[in-house]
């Protein structure tokens, strides 16, 4: 192990247990099963924005974007503008309204929500809703479990299965003492450290690269232009029609972060008053369009750094670029604070579905855990066996098995959900039974349509949400309910 590599592994430990230490002393201040499930509904604004900024971006901001946009070039800028249009629309329109409807009808969870607001079938919702996102958000777990040990092999060269391991025994213990809350406030540290990065990252890229002329290229545009046409090119060359496709492909982001994305929306959902909200609104998305410029711009000083065929990884682009601009103590920083940010997104996943499991599919059916005292004993059983569970099951699995069914995630949660939230927000004649017919039928859509390869002539990310659009609108009508009977 070399003496950068050493720095980094120091500077990860003393920061992965300042955060265990921070994690479990929030933890003391979770007393009920509301406040262990959605922090009582009591987040200051900021401290909710940057926690969904954080688990809603962590890999993706630090590792996939810069990694795409050094891949592709400027094609990659349709996804981000889905992604920044998507998140925007979602803080301007949604969050306070889903903050508001929280605290209508108390709701704990995400799917208590759809249920409270859908009482004409409130139990089918929180049995199929919550089935749907444990199983799916279970095996997220799994994912991020596998990502973590892959992760500490790449950089430290440990075996991958004591990585997950390693990951585990980070995250696991203060997401079963603390919750939603303990979760939420390590997830605050985690976008400032990101953040951080994606300024001083770029700012300080573009300085290397003027005072380096034998460099692939000195200038961003300069590097884009050699690498080969289709880099600087919207469309990454493609014309006419394709070249739609390719738009509309990138673009296609936007559909998932329309209130479908559960881990996400609990954040709005917590949020303490509307004011907050507001507060949290101009937070998320000033972070929004800072992060997105950084990524793009760490991938595009990448390539100018060590052109298209330098690296074997596209997806190692940040830490190799913040490797060779900074000075090895300051790299370790900016790098663990990613590496953390990426292995902690399991906490996330982790107690949304231990919540989901807990508060719909064991409570509404148990009168042994009704008092608050016995209710908080159960989220935390049940957070220690989704945590083993989801461990043992990324061990046996094929990791390929693993991450083809995370890969539904996106389009068959985020696509199918954000239908179930802008129609229940917005449209009083929606009902419950039009709800189960979209969460089944987007679905099953969304399965079948990447299982049988469709996947790489039309996105599902988009086609799953119209077509549970659709589904929706028609059993509103087909099957119309007394509004007296919503109620």
């Amino acid at each position: 192990m070399d003496f950068a590599t050493t720095q980094l592994l120091i500077v990860m430990i003393a920061y992965m247990t300042l955060l265990i230490l921070w994690g479990l002393y929030q933890g003391r201040k979770v007393k009920t099963g509301s406040d262990y499930a959605i922090a009582g509904r009591n987040l200051p604004g900021w401290v909710a924005a940057l926690s969904e900024r954080a688990t809603g971006e962590s890999s993706w901001a630090l590792l996939g974007l810069p990694g795409a946009a050094y891949a592709t070039g400027l094609l990659e800028i349709w996804t981000a503008v889905g992604c920044v249009a998507g998140i925007v629309t979602a803080w301007a329109l949604l969050a306070w309204r889903l903050r508001d409807e929280a605290e209508k009808y108390s709701a704990d969870t995400y799917t208590e929500y759809i249920a409270k607001k859908h009482s004409d079938t409130g139990k089918w919702i929180r049995i199929s809703g919550s089935f749907t996102i444990v199983f799916f958000f279970f095996l997220y777990v799994g994912a991020q479990f596998l990502g973590g040990g892959k992760t500490l092999h790449a950089m430290f060269h440990i075996k991958p299965e004591l990585g997950m391991l390693i990951t585990a025994a980070i995250i696991v213990p203060y997401t079963i003492y603390g919750g939603f809350r303990s979760v939420v406030y390590t997830d605050v540290i985690q976008a400032i450290v990101m953040i951080a990065t994606l300024i001083i990252g770029p700012i300080v890229g573009l300085i290397y690269l003027s005072n380096h002329p034998e460099l692939y290229a000195q200038t961003m545009q300069s590097a884009l232009e050699r690498a080969g046409s289709g880099y600087h090119s919207l469309t990454g060359g493609a014309q006419g029609f394709m070249a739609g496709v390719v738009i509309v492909g990138g673009f296609s982001w936007f559909f998932g972060y329309l209130g479908g994305q559960p881990q996400l929306s609990m954040r709005f959902m917590a949020i303490r008053n509307p004011k907050q909200a507001a507060r949290a609104r101009n937070v998320g998305i000033a972070w929004t369009l800072i992060a997105y410029i950084g990524a793009l711009m760490l991938g595009w000083i990448g390539l100018a750094i060590f052109g298209p065929d330098g690296l074997s990884d596209r997806e190692n682009v940040m830490p190799a670029v913040i490797l060779k601009i900074f000075p090895p103590a300051v790299a370790a920083v900016l790098i663990t604070g990613a590496i953390a940010a990426m292995v902690s997104t399991a906490d996330s996943l982790l107690i949304l579905s231990a919540t989901e499991l807990s508060e719909n599919l064991l409570k509404p059916f148990s009168k042994k855990y009704r008092d608050k005292k016995s209710s908080l004993r159960r989220s935390r059983i049940v957070t220690a066996s989704i945590a083993v569970i989801a461990l043992f099951v990324a061990y046996i699995s094929p990791s390929k098995l693993i991450f083809t069914l995370v890969s539904y995630v996106w389009a068959g949660i985020g696509g199918t959900f954000s239908v179930v939230i802008l129609l229940s927000l917005f449209w009083e004649k929606y009902h419950g039974r039009a709800v189960i017919a979209t969460i089944i039928s987007g679905l099953f859509f969304t399965i079948i349509w990447i299982s049988t390869g469709m996947e790489e002539v039309v996105t599902s990310r988009i086609l799953t949400f119209f077509v549970a659009g659709t589904i929706a609108v028609v059993f509103t009508f087909l099957l119309p309910v007394k509004q007296k009977d919503k109620v």
